[in-house]
């Protein structure tokens, strides 16, 4: 192979500068290479501060931030070239999904609610500085027009649509059945299992072989939760959901696998639980504490890249913080 001369090499040198490298632990060099502040990979302690937000929560607004940037995840270029669509991707487990599939190589689309915009302008910044394009859609998953759309927009600027991730919930704490009522009933269906297939209706018109869907389940789906009647009962349907889609799609060889949480501090739980209740998130588990998005994040990696997981569909992974019951 030929040796370069000084001008291809500073012709190379320079397209790199402007996009962006990284560093070793992952982060872009982009913007001086700056790790955003309180993002160093600490985690929880039990106690946590006492704090309460109005729904759907602003996770830049947490004390302490829920760490997302996974600073000793190194990517290897498992999703180079592909394009992903993360549905509640502006914060908690979505943001950091997002930015480790831009770590990964794939450009990432994310949906959000509209008063989520914070949060979601800096994920489109994380998902660039890892070098990734970045695609902002504000809007409810609830309503089927807009998934519609927002699939056709993801297709529009990246040309196509690789990886679905529904992530996207809703979640309310009520202590009686008398409590529930048949708007809360329904507003977690519609969020929670109605919105997932929305999305993947209209996003297998653009997806094919090596095409594959994350979906979110959770622990409560498996064991269920005396406070959270309606949001169990759509986690359940998610993770029967997932292994009967898994069975229909694996002849167009797309996979479908679900990742089903414990306790994670994410603005979800700060905006539906009660500032004491938020002190002792995650108390329970074994290992005392919440897990942090970027402890969940490389799941979704795992699921999403063929290098991985290519033998793999209809799987529920549990990520419970030693918690073996539901394993």
């Amino acid at each position: 192979m030929k040796s370069e001369n000084k001008k291809s090499v500073a012709k190379r040198n320079a397209a790199t500068s402007a996009k962006g490298t990284k560093t070793d632990s992952g982060v872009s060099k982009k913007n001086g290479g700056k790790t955003p502040k309180n993002q160093n990979g600490s985690k929880p302690k039990s106690p946590l501060p006492k704090q309460h937000q109005p729904r759907p929560g602003i996770e830049s607004e947490i004390d302490p931030r829920p760490q997302y940037l996974a600073p000793n995840y190194k990517g290897s270029g498992k999703l180079k070239g592909k394009s992903a669509l993360i549905t509640g991707g502006d914060s908690g487990i979505g943001r950091a999904v997002a930015v480790l599939y831009a770590r990964e190589g794939a450009d990432v689309a994310i949906v959000y609610l509209k008063e989520e915009r914070s949060d979601a302008e800096e994920t489109a910044r994380q998902i660039e500085n890892e070098g990734g394009r970045s695609l902002l859609i504000p809007g409810d998953v609830k309503d089927e027009k807009f998934c519609k759309k927002a699939v056709e927009k993801v297709v529009k600027k990246f040309g196509k649509l690789d990886v679905l991730v529904n992530n996207a919930a809703f979640q309310k704490h009520q202590e009686s059945f008398e409590e529930v009522s048949f708007d809360d009933w329904d507003k977690h269906f519609k969020t929670n299992i109605y919105g997932y297939f929305y999305m993947v209706k209209y996003a297998l018109e653009h997806m094919g072989e090596g095409s594959a869907i994350v979906n979110t389940g959770s622990i409560t789906g498996l064991e269920g939760n005396k406070d959270l009647l309606a949001y169990s009962s759509t986690k359940g349907a998610i993770h029967a959901f997932s292994k009967s889609l898994a069975q229909m799609l694996v002849k167009r060889k797309i996979r479908v696998n679900c990742v089903a949480p414990g306790p994670i501090w994410t603005p979800l739980n700060v905006a539906d639980k009660s500032a004491e209740e938020v002190a002792k998130h995650g108390a329970d588990t074994p290992m005392k504490r919440p897990g942090q998005p970027e402890e969940v994040a490389p799941a979704y990696v795992f699921f999403a890249s063929d290098a991985d997981s290519s033998y793999i569909t209809g799987e529920v992974m549990t990520l419970l913080g030693g918690e073996t019951r539901a394993g």
